[in-house]
């Protein structure tokens, strides 16, 4: 795990080095052991490293090929580099253990089809001077961010977005269009855009060569179709209930790589229970498990541990409780909006700060559930999806989205609105592609590729890695998804959603963990704004930078003020948190 940066040249000037360095520096927390700088003429690679495998100087990045010139930036992890490196030997001689040097390899001989040789997650930048390009690449499920800034001169890239704002000369402007989208969908902005004009988003999946004049052009390499397949035809219950259980042990078993203890995010959920319970399966004894509650309140309760402690106790897990305090959080929000890459307005973002911040006292990688409710069925819309295409694009749109566009304008000022449902349009047009059998797969197809890679995913790296943290995540393992998006939709809705995974946690883990009400990371405080929380969303709002910059109508924000606790989303976020997210956020990243 790590952070990437660069610039590439297309004017014939030499790449700024200084502003690689500072982007670089700014990842320091993404990657604590250690930097590297690499520059040459037209292209310049900054690299901070996290150490989770002890590896030798000749794993260092940016790492060069003497033999073909290339260079690699890399973040992430290949689970399947032993076996690479077997198949690869022939041709190439390894000079250390790393994924880095296997993703090299790999290259050098399948080119850009590299990446369909990979299973993990990753981001990935390599300068190929002979054919005078650069490639870049993203994994299938966007687990691993990398942010672009293109101008006509030159190209600049960087595991985060505050990283290309320490670089300089970026178009800092709003963009109307992922505004839209941030106050429609929960603060979720999907690939491409990110909220800044000036920056842009690697999509998830997506391999992207860049030439020496700066044309590029993008190819999208997995795509699993959400269909039901020939082969699978004539699978029982049971044949496709043993499937996801064999798909979903062999995902936690590849994410145990390290040579450091891996610990589990421990919700108390059904998905990170499942976890835990799988590596008891395998044979790990007294794995670090890490759970987090809040004060309860008006806002609702605080934690879950009654449901965390029955795992632990059940599977003799090495567990540890963080309890947080509502006088605390007004001084971790500041910390949490400083480590988001992006605004992120969902309640749940500070628990994982603070969660991340504990657990990397104990471990460097954690397993964590995040994406098992997009990937089988887990929420009320995947359930309720209407049976016509147009039905379900509006079935969606009222189900999922915070407020309608006609409500868009009580809330932007005239400079912001969109003329046109630009939110809608993006949801009818991924909803009815090809390649789905059915509305339920559809959402599923669009939630799983489109909108979960800027959410709980984006959520979790970001939290994580302010802290140096590797969090990674079985449920998304590519082999488990396309198992997944295969299986018949009246299987992953059964019984209130997920119907599969909780017939597997029925036979796994203790029956109050899996035959419960669907639960939430709860922070009360943070939906129930009083105290000092309140107190600092106020000023924010009503800051002189907030009135320059003019992005709400002030009636608006003041009833709101006046009312704080009044207005929710579908999703019970409460409304005001939401936009004062998005205004501390480009306040605190020296947006002006």
């Amino acid at each position: 795990m790590c952070g990437i940066a660069g610039e590439i040249r297309f004017d014939g000037d030499r790449a700024d080095v200084s502003a690689v360095r500072a982007m670089t520096a700014c990842m320091a927390d993404r990657g604590p052991d250690g930097e590297g700088m690499w520059s040459d003429g037209w292209a310049a690679l900054g690299h901070r490293r996290l150490r989770i495998i002890d590896l030798s100087d000749a794993a260092a990045q940016p790492m060069t090929d003497d033999d073909s010139g290339l260079v690699l930036v890399f973040n992430g992890c290949i689970y399947n580099h032993e076996q690479l490196r077997a198949e690869l030997s022939n041709a190439h001689r390894f000079h250390s253990h790393s994924d880095t040097e296997v993703v090299l390899a790999a290259y050098k001989r399948w080119g850009t089809e590299c990446v369909a040789h990979f299973v993990g997650m990753f981001a990935f930048v390599i300068v190929d001077p002979v054919r005078r390009r650069v490639v870049l690449a993203r994994d299938r499920l966007g687990i691993k961010p990398l942010y672009l800034s293109k101008t006509r001169t030159r190209l600049r890239f960087a595991s985060t977005l505050p990283a290309l704002l320490a670089g300089g000369d970026v178009d800092t402007g709003i963009d109307p269009v992922a505004l839209h989208h941030f106050l429609s969908w929960h603060s979720i902005v999907p690939a491409p855009r990110t909220i800044l004009s000036g920056v842009r988003k690697l999509p998830p999946a997506t391999v992207r060569v860049i030439d020496a004049s700066g044309t590029s052009t993008d190819r999208t390499y997995w795509r699993p179709d959400y269909a039901r397949s020939d082969e699978r035809s004539g699978w029982s219950q049971e044949d496709w209930l043993q499937a996801v259980h064999e798909s979903l042990s062999t995902a936690v078993r590849r994410r145990l790589v390290s040579d450091v203890p891996v610990g589990v995010l421990l919700s108390g959920g059904l998905d990170s229970s499942l976890i835990v319970a799988l590596l008891a399966e395998a044979g790990r004894e007294r794995i670090p498990t890490f759970s987090i509650g809040f004060e309860s309140g008006e806002g609702g309760e605080g934690d879950e541990f009654v449901y965390s402690d029955a795992v632990a106790d059940r599977f003799g897990t090495d567990h540890h409780r963080l309890r947080v305090a509502d006088a605390d959080m007004a001084d971790v929000v500041p910390r949490t909006v400083d480590a988001m890459t992006e605004p992120m307005g969902t309640q749940d973002v500070p628990a994982f700060y603070l969660l991340s911040r504990v657990v990397a006292e104990h471990v460097k990688v954690v397993q964590t559930g995040q994406g098992a409710d997009e990937v089988f069925a887990g929420y009320a819309y995947h359930r309720n999806a209407a049976a016509a295409a147009e039905e379900v694009v509006d079935g969606f749109s009222s189900a999922f989205a915070d407020r309608a566009h006609a409500e868009m304008v009580a809330v932007l000022e005239p400079d912001w609105l969109c003329d046109r449902d630009v939110s809608r349009e993006l949801l009818a047009q991924r909803l009815t592609e090809p390649g789905a059998d059915t509305p339920v797969d559809a959402v599923l197809r669009l939630d799983t590729h489109l909108l979960m890679p800027d959410d709980p995913v984006k959520r979790v790296d970001s939290m994580s890695m302010a802290f140096g943290l590797e969090a990674r995540v079985p449920f998304l393992d590519q082999d488990f998804v396309a198992l997944a998006a295969s299986c018949p939709p009246e299987l992953k809705v059964r019984g209130g959603g997920k119907g599969l995974l909780k017939q597997l946690g029925r036979r796994l883990l203790p029956t109050q963990v899996v035959d419960r009400p669907k639960g939430y990371f709860p922070v009360p405080v943070l939906r129930h704004l009083e105290g000092a929380v309140l107190g600092l969303v106020t000023e924010t709002l009503t800051s002189p930078e907030s009135r320059r910059r003019g992005l709400f109508r002030r009636d608006y924000v003041d009833t709101l003020l006046r009312e704080p606790n009044a207005r929710f989303t579908p999703v019970n976020g409460n409304v005001l948190w939401q936009l004062a997210v998005l205004e501390l956020w480009l306040q605190r990243h020296g947006i002006t």
